[in-house]
């Protein structure tokens, strides 16, 4: 078995791209951030401290940002990768770093239990019935997160370059 600190370092743009995405989202969304981590060794390997958002929306959103961008990302750099000469060293950073980000779309299970959270709490005050729907996105995320241990991030970021045309079969 590969180490987790060994992935993190081999694949560090996904995270620091990862840490990104929660940041943005929180300026977007006028959360402020009080501290960014983009990378650290150490578990986890980066973060954003923000102000404790008073939306659904907020929490929706900042917790799945990464899912967005980091996914979007690696489409984008497939796509780069496929225009360009396969035998260069650009073709290789480009799969590298569209692969790393793909490994680090998921957003962590701690990012879901805000939603999760959330959701609960919206649902007691007699919120509408649609945020039931955000249960089996929070489930689908938490497995996918389990599956990690299978190389679940591995195979989605491989999916992305696919999609992005980096990758032919």
């Amino acid at each position: 078995m590969i180490p987790g600190w060994l992935i993190s370092v081999f694949t560090f743009p996904g995270i620091i791209i990862h840490e990104w995405a929660h940041k943005k989202f929180c300026e977007w969304l006028g959360v402020l951030v009080h501290q960014v981590k983009y990378f650290r060794f150490g578990n986890p390997a980066g973060y954003v401290l923000h102000e404790e958002p008073k939306t659904y929306k907020q929490t929706f959103w900042i917790s799945t940002g990464p899912l967005i961008i980091n996914s979007t990302v690696a489409i984008f750099l497939g796509f780069l990768a496929s225009i360009i000469n396969s035998e260069s060293i650009m073709w290789y950073f480009l799969l590298w770093t569209a692969l790393s980000s793909g490994m680090h779309s998921f957003p962590s299970d701690h990012d879901m239990s805000h939603i999760s959270k959330f959701t609960k709490s919206k649902i007691k005050d007699g919120g509408s019935i649609f945020y039931y729907l955000a249960f089996p996105f929070v489930w689908l995320i938490w497995i996918a997160n389990k599956l990690k241990f299978f190389w679940w991030d591995l195979a989605y970021a491989i999916l992305l370059i696919y999609i992005g045309g980096g990758f032919k079969i």
